[in-house]
Formats: structure tokens, C-alpha cells, sequence
């Protein structure tokens, strides 16, 4: 899951020109960074919730819970043990 969601970020939201320059790993700060913004973090939260099956509510879609892969790893993984 972690290197599925690092590609994404990687092919959706850093430009070519840019990607020698950025640090991604699962711990990289990614709202506070300026790497996703408030609009990539719905396409990225739709991105998840189609590949995983899963629903997640706009009130746990929260820049905290998307500024980390770890982060967004442990919301999914809630998500999935549910269903």
C-alpha cells in the first residue's frame, strides 16, 4: 500500500522538473509541504476510496490524516477493517 500511494503522489501531484528536488518517502510531510493542497487531497481521498472499496467521511478526510503516507495508511486501513 505504501509504494501504491507514494507512485500516486509522485505521478499526480510532482512535476517532472521538481521530482530530483523532493524527498518522498512515507514520513514526508505532504499538506504542510505544499506537495498536496486542499484540492489534491479530495482526488487523492476519491483515489483511495475507489482502489480500497472504501468510504471515507469528509469529517476524517482532515489535513492531518493526508499529511503523511502513515497517516493515510492508518485512515485506509480503519476503513478496510470495517468493511
Amino acid at each position: 500500500m505504501k509504494e501504491m500511494i507514494l507512485e500516486y503522489i509522485r505521478n499526480e501531484y510532482i512535476d517532472d522538473d521538481e521530482a530530483d528536488e523532493v524527498t518522498l518517502d512515507e514520513n514526508t510531510p505532504l499538506i504542510s509541504s505544499g506537495i498536496v493542497d486542499s484540492f489534491s487531497m479530495v482526488s487523492l481521498k476519491r483515489f483511495l476510496e475507489k482502489k480500497y472499496s472504501i468510504s471515507i467521511p469528509d469529517e476524517e478526510a482532515s489535513p492531518e490524516a493526508f499529511n503523511t503516507v502513515t497517516s493515510i495508511i492508518a485512515l485506509v486501513n480503519r476503513h478496510v477493517a470495517k468493511k
